[in-house]
Parts: structure tokens; sequence; C-alpha cells
């Protein structure tokens, strides 16, 4: 998964936390730990879509343009993730005469967009706000427990 997703969740959580306060880019990149540069390209991107509005100049910065309730992590994923889940080469190939390597990418293909679909519908179910609420609370539970995880039986 790329790292833009979790700046974007990491920015937008802060920028939750302060309300009606701007934020500036030196100032969310320190708190990221990233370079003020990077935090500019993904809150651009966010800005695009309507998540953050700007104030340019002295006394600027980024502030919430949403309500946190209402924009999911399924929403950031696809804007700054989507399809990071696949890898950029497969084995195999057309020049093996072999069956698996003949096969192997259309069926990984087909693997990791239906788990990236998986993926997609769990983000669905966790809001900004939920996101804020964890890190207000100091929580550091699982937002949503794997199906499969008996530990909470």
């Amino acid at each position: 998964m790329n790292s833009e997703f979790n700046i974007a969740v990491h920015c937008l959580t802060l920028l939750s936390l302060k309300k009606d306060h701007m934020a500036n880019s030196d100032e969310i990149a320190k708190s990221v730990c990233t370079h003020p540069a990077r935090i500019r390209k993904v809150l651009g991107l966010l800005r695009k879509q309507g998540y953050v509005t700007t104030k340019e100049g002295v006394g600027g910065g980024y502030l919430l343009n949403i309500n946190s309730d209402e924009l999911t992590l399924g929403d950031l994923y696809r804007l700054l993730a989507r399809g990071s889940l696949q890898p950029n080469w497969f084995s195999g190939g057309g020049e093996a005469a072999c069956v698996v390597s003949e096969h192997i990418q259309e069926v990984m293909e087909q693997i990791y967009g239906s788990g990236e679909l998986v993926l997609e519908r769990h983000y669905d179910n966790i809001t900004l706000a939920d996101v804020t609420r964890d890190i207000q609370s100091g929580k550091s539970k699982q937002l949503f427990p794997l199906e499969d995880d008996q530990s909470s039986e």
C-alpha cells in the first residue's frame, strides 16, 4: 500500500481535531513526520475532492471541509491507493511451455482484485470520525476485528 493513504488519514484526522482552526503544511508535516512538500501534494488531491479548503499567505493553511462522519477510509483508499495491492511484476509468462506460467498472471490478478474489493468494503465501514474518536480516547484496539479473530470470544 502506498503511504499517501496513511498521510491523508493522518492529515484529515489532525484537521478534524482542529475544527475551525487552520493548520499549515509545516505544522502538519511535523505531526506526520515527513516533508511539507509531501503534505502539500496529498492535501492538494484532497482539496480537489473538496475534503479540505485552503487559504494562502500569512496565517493561511488547510481546514477540513467535510463532515468527518461522512468521509470513509474507503473514499480515501479509492482516491489515493486503489490498485496498490497488485504487484508491479508477476511470475510466469507466455515464453515458458508450462501451464502455470501461462495462466498464473490472470489468476493472480483476479485474486488481488477480489482482495482489494474486500479491503475497500472494510474501509467503507470506517469513518474519519471513528479514527478521530479512537485517537482522542487513546484506544489502540482494532476498530473492526477480523471475522475469524477468536480472541474476543
